[in-house]
């Protein structure tokens, strides 16, 4: 059964994406011809490689399964626990894990992939939850799904398979929808060259940004079977091969959050804590909020008061002031310049710092993407300058 089901992946992936099953079958690859697909991003050339698998029970990851069985590797699913069951129940008496489990356990069971749980909870309340708790309490933004992708799925999970199955694994495979372009050649001490991350075959879909933190070593190790699929065709394979989440839902939100939402989760980690809402145009007081930790730059949502529409254009944690304007989407708000940090070189080589550094940053707000902009670095961030000015994203 698994041999026909995979024949009919491989069947509608050569279908899709224009790539001849014969090359398929002998490991002989081609570029695909098709414009919406790169080259397969499952690495059938170098079969058989023993992959362990992140599996969630959703749609991507189960047919990253798949088309890597069908690529001819040897493949063990691992699902993370990593949800905070005993406290999340006392509070919101909510358990999605165990439907996400129910679902990884009825592909695995269809592709007679044997799967094990790995329990992480304490791992990532330690590297990803606390992170974030402490950023917004500090009043930033965290993105925990960049945290838990370096620091879990690709780090603890990682030394997992070190520690209980040294040398039994070749790749980390996951759903994501990444690509990764892999060096033929070596350098000249004979070691393998890091390979490069690039963005996937479908540019909405595209979570690169969510692996930017990765290093080298931890890449080298990654495999992304999605790489050359765009979402509707991942969702067209996964029917063609009936798997069990091929009509399921895409999660969405914050990674740890599940069903809670994000105030309650605040609330009960941050408290409340009264101050005020300040107009950033006039400086005078208008209302009053329950915390700063509770907004972020951009938001509409929640902001209750007359005059509206409100969004928050400044923060100040020390003071717990939060700065609002109803004239956001005003000409003289929009911006050309911003600042990144955080640099996470995925290479030995850095650019030369100044005015002269030579780097363009490419630029995407929501499923907009922006020309490359010039890039000023110094050494603890990065001043970027767009061609025209926007409004910050809400």
């Amino acid at each position: 059964m698994a041999i026909t089901r995979s024949a009919t992946l491989v069947r509608h992936l050569t279908d899709l994406c224009d790539l001849s099953a014969s090359a398929f079958a002998t490991k002989r690859l081609t570029p695909l011809r098709s414009p919406c697909c790169s080259p397969p991003s499952a690495e059938p050339e170098a079969a058989p490689l023993r992959v362990a698998l992140l599996l969630s029970g959703g749609v991507d990851s189960s047919l990253a399964l798949n088309l890597a069985c069908a690529a001819g590797h040897t493949v063990t699913a691992f699902y993370l626990q990593i949800w905070f069951q005993e406290d999340f129940r006392n509070f919101w008496d909510a358990c999605p894990w165990e439907d996400d489990l129910a679902y990884a356990r009825a592909v695995c069971d269809q592709a007679r992939v044997q799967l094990r749980v790995v329990p992480l909870t304490c791992h990532y309340w330690d590297h990803v939850v606390s992170a974030c708790v402490a950023d917004i309490a500090a009043g930033r933004t965290p993105n925990p799904d960049v945290l838990c992708n370096s620091r879990i799925k690709f780090g603890a999970f990682m030394e997992y398979l070190h520690s209980e199955h040294a040398g039994q694994f070749d790749r980390v495979a996951s759903g994501h929808y990444a690509r990764l372009d892999r060096w033929p050649t070596h350098d000249g001490t004979g070691a393998a060259l890091p390979p490069i991350l690039r963005c996937c075959a479908d540019a909405v879909k595209d979570q690169t940004y969510f692996l930017a933190a990765l290093s080298p070593a931890q890449l080298a190790s990654a495999m992304f079977p999605l790489g050359a699929l765009p979402k509707a065709s991942v969702r067209t394979l996964a029917q063609a091969g009936r798997l069990p989440p091929a009509e399921r839902k895409d999660s969405q939100g914050i990674c740890f959050l599940g069903k809670v939402k994000f105030s309650e989760f605040v609330a009960q980690h941050l408290g409340t804590c009264p101050g005020s809402f300040v107009d950033a145009d006039t400086g005078r007081r208008v209302g009053t909020h329950n915390g700063v930790w509770f907004y972020t730059i951009g938001q509409r949502k929640g902001i209750q008061l007359s005059g509206g529409p409100w969004y928050v254009v400044s923060k100040d944690p020390g003071r717990n002031l939060v700065y609002i304007s109803s004239a956001y989407h005003a000409a003289d708000k929009r911006r050309s310049t911003f600042r990144v940090g955080l640099f996470s070189w995925l290479g030995d080589a850095r650019p030369a710092q100044g005015r002269n550094s030579g780097l363009r940053v490419k630029v995407r707000v929501a499923m907009r993407h922006f020309p490359p902009s010039m890039a000023l670095l110094t050494r603890a961030s990065l001043r970027c300058a767009m061609d025209q000015r926007h409004t910050a994203p809400a």
